[in-house]
């Protein structure tokens, strides 16, 4: 439930406590949360909020939809908790990722059916640094030389190694900054199209990649 001031969250919440009591239904307050959302730090908190005989709790961030939300939107949290996550992912399949008996092929299937979704939940909304950016490149090659193994130096005869170069040569598919920024866009053109199928004279929006090497799309609403 969303609303722009504590008043309007008080009104909608009054009107859902009185909708759900005409069906024999009840508001849990222990489970219940509300959230203010600002990145202004002198924003003034309200504490717990009243309505009628019930008080809900006011907090910092939860969990929804299986994503962290915080009330500053950051996303820093819920990717290194992706991260987190991928790597129990990642350790549970460890043993079939260095397996002799399977295929390259089938390890990077196993990477991008299994692992990968985990990591890549709820992406479309996250804003990256340089940062969480090499922490998620760190994490996808750890995962690519597990796949595919050392390297034998033909000189020396010493493995090695392969190096981050080698490794996305080898993968030939979009690394996972790559993924992220087309699913961003992806997202976006769902929005865009799902505003102009209910406002006519919508905003018009335009999406471009970061990078040099990617298409930019544009859609409008």
């Amino acid at each position: 439930m969303l609303g722009e001031n504590p008043q309007t969250i008080r009104e909608n919440m009054a009107n859902l406590l009185e909708a759900s009591k005409e069906i024999g239904l009840e508001v849990n307050p222990e489970k219940t949360k509300y959230m203010i959302m600002s990145r202004d730090e002198n924003i003034v908190r309200n504490g717990n909020i009243k309505i009628g005989n019930l008080s809900f709790e006011e907090v910092e961030k939860f969990k929804y939809l299986g994503a962290t939300v915080t009330n500053i939107n950051d996303t820093r949290e819920e990717i290194k908790h992706r991260i987190t996550m991928g790597n129990t992912c990642y350790y549970s399949v460890e043993k079939l990722l260095s397996s002799s008996l399977l295929s390259k092929n089938v390890k990077v299937r196993i990477y991008k059916t299994v692992i990968l979704p985990v990591v890549l939940y709820g992406c479309e909304t996250w804003t990256l640094t340089l940062r969480e950016e090499h922490s998620l490149r760190v994490f996808e090659n750890k995962v690519l030389r597990k796949i595919f193994g050392a390297k034998r130096e033909e000189v020396t005869g010493e493995w090695r190694k392969l190096h981050n170069t080698e490794l996305h040569a080898l993968y030939s598919s979009p690394n996972i900054i790559r993924n992220i920024k087309s699913r961003r866009l992806r997202w976006a053109g769902h929005v865009a199209r799902m505003v102009s199928k209910f406002c006519k004279n919508g905003p018009q929006f335009v999406m471009d990649d970061d990078d040099n090497d990617d298409e930019g799309a544009c859609g409008q609403s």
